[in-house]
């Protein structure tokens, strides 16, 4: 006979067996999930590699990756495609025949906007010189923007033993619709719920634990496909991070000096506090990228009284990675409308747009006040026309814009727009409206808009790569977009401190960096017409200039004007005047303004400008 003691314990045998065959209902059971899962996709970015050019007499011929390409020379002008759309190159002789300077255009289709719902992607235009190799002979490297879709999954248990995930993805943000999810394990389904608001419906996405090699298969929203996340020890995984783990604690180092023109001083030696930055860089290490609300910091720089002093990089980032600007990079239309001016261009703020663009026309929607827009209008997003960014159902919206395909040629879709109010009475963030002023640009100095940026802003700024966005038409956007390296973008906040001159190499008249940073519209409810409740959701009381956001920073009982260049995610070129001081950020807080928004708000007047000692 089975003794009490002994049947209790056989039961107990029996529950056990039971209930660990029931995978994700025990925490015990689920944590094989636990730990860090990626997956890494590299897409398609066209030809690359060496490009060899090479003539016989009235013959040419250029060779890529074994590809030739249909060839056209007129004059010194030299244009060459690859077929299959892989390419193109625009260029012209140079230093007597010594060289072919111009442009690679990247693919569109290619780039990571071609990842957003329902998008169609850019094409990319890069400087480019193929150098004279021999007699008829021409080379160079082609390094297109490179295209990655990475995606992590941190699984942990929070405060309370709910098994977590978190999907994080440095390029776009993609996470999925929410920063966490709780996680669930019925027996090879892996099931991911969010609710993160909680007016709308509950978000689920599902999964497949797979074996030999472990593996999680999910349909991935954004790209469209099935991806594997394999499993990722931390050093394995050390993007994810801020910076890889068990790294020792940080300590201040001064920047590299390197052949950018960059002045590079330890920041004691211009007055900051070297501890503090120290403090502030390790507090953005120790910052776990897990959490609802992460900061995604890809990158500080700051420079003062003219010299780089501070230059760190987080997420796999470094000083060689040019980064998307998005909208920071409408500022260029203000920096290269000053050029063109000094220049002589017979441009101005106040030229009036369709009549230097009437050889576009006509144009749909007929209005007597389209004829009062001007450039400034267009710079301080106060042009009247029916485009509002902020407004899906605005026809002028820059995703409308960029995902309609009736008209390619998106100046000639914006001139066409509606008129929904008077020039000048109403403030509606437009990027459409700011790329237009690339048509302005383009006329005016009969330049293609990449090369006017080149002869304009990158040659004199001293720029490395970079790589500036298309219209489907091959034109040069301005709405944003472009992809430069931070420390690039730090110079055109340096040049304009110093008057406009970087080097000694003049950007812009000294009036023109007056004239374009002071306030010409005031940012508030009564000037968009939003009401007080829907005003703080879109934007911040501020005023604008000609395509610089203008704004006081608070430190104790001083304020600092600044004026400033800023992208969605956290893309900031910040210039505080009176401390001789210019900040970049660059971030991946795509689509989350309040995060961005407070790398301005309180990292500069709270750690950065208190760091400031003489």
């Amino acid at each position: 006979m089975i003794s009490a003691q002994r049947l209790t314990l056989a039961v107990c045998l029996v529950l056990i067996l039971a209930l660990s065959s029931l995978r994700g209902q025990s925490p015990a059971e689920a944590d094989p999930l636990i730990g860090i899962w990626a997956s890494e996709t590299t897409f398609n970015t066209g030809l690359h590699g060496e490009l060899t050019v090479e003539r016989a007499g009235s013959s040419w011929r250029a060779i890529l990756s074994n590809v030739q390409s249909q060839f056209h020379v007129t004059g010194d002008s030299v244009h060459f495609t690859f077929s299959r759309n892989l390419g193109e190159f625009r260029g012209v002789l140079t230093d007597n025949g010594r060289a072919i300077t111009g442009f690679w255009l990247q693919p569109a289709g290619t780039t990571q906007d071609s990842h957003d719902p329902g998008g169609m992607g850019q094409p990319f235009a890069s400087p480019l010189v193929l150098r004279r190799a021999g007699q008829g002979v021409w080379r160079g490297t082609v390094r297109p923007l490179e295209d990655h879709f990475t995606l992590y999954l941190r699984i942990f248990r929070d405060a309370q033993g709910a098994l977590v995930g978190a999907f994080r993805n440095p390029e776009q943000n993609s996470n999925g619709g929410s920063a966490q999810f709780r996680v669930s394990l019925e027996g090879d389904s892996v099931r991911f719920s969010a609710r993160p608001n909680p007016a709308e419906s509950e978000i689920r996405l599902n999964a497949s634990l797979i074996g030999t090699p472990e593996r999680l298969r999910i349909l991935w929203p954004v790209l469209g496909r099935v991806i594997d996340l394999m499993r990722r020890t931390p050093s394995q995984a050390a993007a994810f991070f801020p910076r890889p783990p068990g790294e020792p604690a940080y300590v201040y180092r001064k920047p590299p000096a390197t052949e950018d023109g960059w002045a590079t001083a330890r920041a004691r030696d211009v007055g900051m506090d070297e501890v503090a930055l120290a403090r502030l860089v390790q507090r953005l290490i120790d910052a776990d990228p897990s959490v609802r609300r992460p900061a995604l910091i890809h990158s500080i720089l700051i420079a003062h009284r003219g010299k780089l002093v501070l230059e760190e990089y987080f997420f796999g980032f470094n000083r060689d990675t040019p980064h998307d600007l998005r909208s920071a990079g409408k500022t260029f239309a203000s920096v290269m409308l000053g050029a063109a001016m000094m220049r002589g261009a017979h441009l101005a703020p106040e030229t009036p747009v369709y009549g230097l663009l009437s050889g576009m026309g006509p144009f749909a929607n007929p209005d007597t006040r389209k004829s009062q827009i001007t450039v400034a209008h267009l710079m301080t997003h106060t042009s009247g026309l029916a485009c509002d960014d902020n407004d899906n159902a605005s026809p002028g919206n820059e995703g409308t814009m960029q995902m309609q395909r009736t008209q390619p040629n998106w100046w000639k879709h914006t001139l066409d727009l509606p008129m929904a109010h008077d020039p000048g009475s109403r403030y509606a963030y437009c990027s459409a409206g700011m790329n237009l002023v690339g048509a302005v640009l383009t006329t005016a100095t009969n330049t293609w808009l990449p090369g006017l940026f080149e002869r304009t802003v990158a040659r004199p700024l001293q720029f490395g790569p970079y790589y500036w966005n298309l219209m489907p038409t091959g034109e040069g956007y301005l709405g944003g977009g472009a992809f430069l390296r931070p420390r690039d973008l730090l110079k055109v906040g340096q040049a304009y401190l110093d008057g406009g001159v970087w080097h000694g190499q003049r950007l812009v008249d000294s009036s023109w960096v007056t004239r374009s940073t002071a306030p010409y519209v005031h940012i508030s409810p009564a000037t968009t017409g939003l009401s007080p409740n829907q005003f703080p959701e879109f934007y911040g009381e501020a005023d604008d200039g000609y395509a610089w956001h203008l704004s006081q920073l608070r430190v104790g009982e001083r304020t600092y004007r600044e004026y400033a260049a800023s992208g969605n995610g956290g893309q900031l070129l910040i210039v505080i005047p009176e401390l001789d001081l210019t900040i970049v950020f660059t971030a991946g807080n795509y689509g989350q303004g309040g995060i961005w928004s407070r790398f301005r708000n309180q990292i500069v007047p709270q750690e950065i400008i208190p760091a400031i000692q003489r």
